[in-house]
């Protein structure tokens, strides 16, 4: 397998992004939605083999204080591969700059967030577009 990784989204196909974050799974996302949050996201990583479309992630950044790394997607049939590691591992590094990097994770995936040095915040808070959604699927809790 050569990946081929790009940190720009000049020739990116918005459809092809919206279809992996569809069966990563990371939900629902319209191409224009993606489009704007990776426009506004100061460091960004999509991955190809053959062509394919197998990986993204992004980071929203303000260049002193804070790299917040998010919407980290493989395809499935990719998974297991080291892909999401190595994409993390370089979000990481394009933040060292900051004062705090800052992750959010899809319950379950923890574990492997934490072998990459990543530690659980106990002071996190979020407001989200369908708070009982997200009380749901364990994203947030009501204490």
């Amino acid at each position: 397998m050569r990946l081929e990784w790009l940190y720009s989204q000049d020739s990116i196909d918005w459809d092809e992004v919206t279809y992996l974050y569809k069966v990563a799974p990371l939900g629902e996302k319209k191409p224009g939605d993606l489009k704007t949050a990776f426009t506004n996201s100061m460091f960004k990583c999509f991955i190809f083999d053959q062509g394919t479309l197998v990986g993204v992630g992004r980071a929203l950044a303000d260049g002193i204080d804070c790299s917040y790394i998010c919407d980290v997607a493989v395809l499935p049939s990719h998974q297991g591969l080291g892909i999401g590691k190595s994409m993390v591992s370089k979000l990481v590094e394009l933040s060292t700059q900051h004062k705090k990097i800052i992750l959010y994770s899809y319950p379950g995936k923890e574990e492997f967030y934490k072998k990459l040095g990543f530690k659980r915040m106990s002071t996190a808070m979020a407001i989200f577009e369908n708070q009982n959604q997200a009380l749901e699927r364990g994203l947030v809790n009501e204490a």
